[in-house]
């Protein structure tokens, strides 16, 4: 769990970074969408719209790809690890 929850801290940091240096700079969500020419209710409906693809195919994708998973994991000896 440590090296996730760093990753997340300096993921936020960054964040927080890139998030003070553009509003330095005079950018904000609304005018870099509005440069794209999009509104934030467009956006929001695009991601919505993502969101309503994406899920159904990772989940027919995980029907396929998590049974192999295991059967790998199950028949296929750990590498290493282990002096003889």
């Amino acid at each position: 769990m440590g090296p996730f929850f760093t990753g997340l801290v300096k993921l936020v940091t960054a964040s927080l970074l890139a998030g003070a240096a553009l509003n330095f700079f005079g950018l904000s969500a609304d005018s870099l969408l509005a440069r794209i020419g999009l509104t934030p209710a467009e956006a929001w409906d695009l991601t919505l719209r993502f969101i309503a693809w994406a899920v159904p195919n990772m989940l027919l994708g995980a029907i396929v790809i998590l049974p192999l998973w295991f059967f790998t994991y199950l028949f296929i000896p750990p590498r290493g690890g282990v002096d003889d």
